[in-house]
């Protein structure tokens, strides 16, 4: 079977900043989010939708991919903020960057929703399906946030896109490993807004239509899930951890980071962040920082680079990259 194999990569963010200052005024510090999460600043969104971001993100890719949009076969989106119900965000991006012989539609898996991404991105150019796939991550998150509480510190706004290709090198990537647990589904939730709890006036004032998160669940669940996971992709594939060029997780806090990494034996020098500049852009965080990587690092014939991530459902996963 063919390999998919990164052509491109492109992000996009916004250019309104909201420094940790902001959230004084909801109990929380500048000093207190650098230490425990990582944050000194995160973007937001300023009358664009999640559409635009993905847009922006999009056409960077495919200038890095030297392509044309007309090139693309299909699009794949990961998104936990849609522009709208229906119809897919991803069958606005295909109008927006002009991709009309694309396929295009939307995944949800929240913060692990980019790697699920790929990983169906990879599996029609392995079937032969389609040669050249956009998969995106894209989320504005501060458009369901309540502004009020203290976790409002966590997220900010951004979008990243990777354009797949086929080859028949043995290159690419190598292994997926998914994961899924629907029992904790109210870790981190949205509670209103579909058919569960339809939106009406009581809702809207009850604030049920921002996410609602339990910190201490999602650091749980990661620093338990993720490490056995990788471990597990590890062995499948032969490696050890020292085969690492270096990894790109999805960017949760900095001590679910540090503490993963700790626990696979893996360098913090290896752990490639931006959750400084950015902050947690959930479907974002993977494109954007492999992006920021693709660009600035040189990578060799060989190299393996590594993919984690853990999202609300509970979904969580790994992936190895060969390049």
């Amino acid at each position: 079977m063919p390999n998919a194999i990164i052509l491109g990569t492109g992000s996009c963010v916004p250019d309104k900043i909201l420094t940790n200052h902001h959230f004084e005024k909801v109990g929380s510090n500048d000093a207190w989010i650098q230490e425990r999460l990582g944050i000194k600043e995160r973007r937001v969104v300023d009358g664009q939708t999640t559409s635009d971001l993905a847009s922006g993100a999009a056409l960077n890719a495919l200038k890095s991919a030297g392509l044309d949009a007309k090139d693309i076969d299909l699009i794949v989106l990961a998104t936990a903020t849609p522009d709208r119900p229906a119809p897919a965000t991803a069958c606005a991006v295909q109008d927006k960057i002009g991709a009309s012989n694309a396929v295009a539609f939307d995944i949800s898996a929240v913060c692990s929703g980019a790697l699920f991404a790929l990983s169906t991105g990879c599996q029609y150019i392995q079937s032969g399906m389609y040669r050249n796939v956009m998969v995106i991550g894209a989320d504005t998150f501060s458009n369901i946030t309540d502004w009020e509480r203290r976790d409002s510190v966590f997220f900010g706004d951004g979008a990243g896109a990777i354009v797949l290709t086929s080859t028949d090198e043995e290159r690419g990537f190598i292994k997926f490993e998914l994961h899924s647990d629907g029992a904790g589904k109210d870790g981190f939730t949205v509670p209103a807004g579909g058919c569960e709890t339809p939106t009406t006036e009581e809702t809207m004032k009850q604030g049920l239509h921002c996410f609602q998160m339990d910190g201490k669940a999602v650091f749980e669940t990661a620093v338990s899930k993720v490490p056995g996971t990788i471990q597990s992709v590890l062995d499948h594939c032969g490696l050890h951890i020292d085969d690492i060029c270096c990894m790109l997780p999805h960017q949760p806090s900095i001590r679910i980071l540090e503490e993963i990494a700790s626990r696979i034996g893996l360098p913090w020098d290896k752990v490639r962040t931006n959750m400084d500049r950015y902050a947690n852009t959930s479907g974002g965080t993977i494109p954007i920082v492999l992006d920021e990587t693709w660009r600035s690092e040189k990578f060799h014939a060989g190299d393996h680079l590594l993919f984690a991530a853990v999202g609300a459902g509970w979904t969580w996963g790994a992936a190895l990259y060969k390049c």
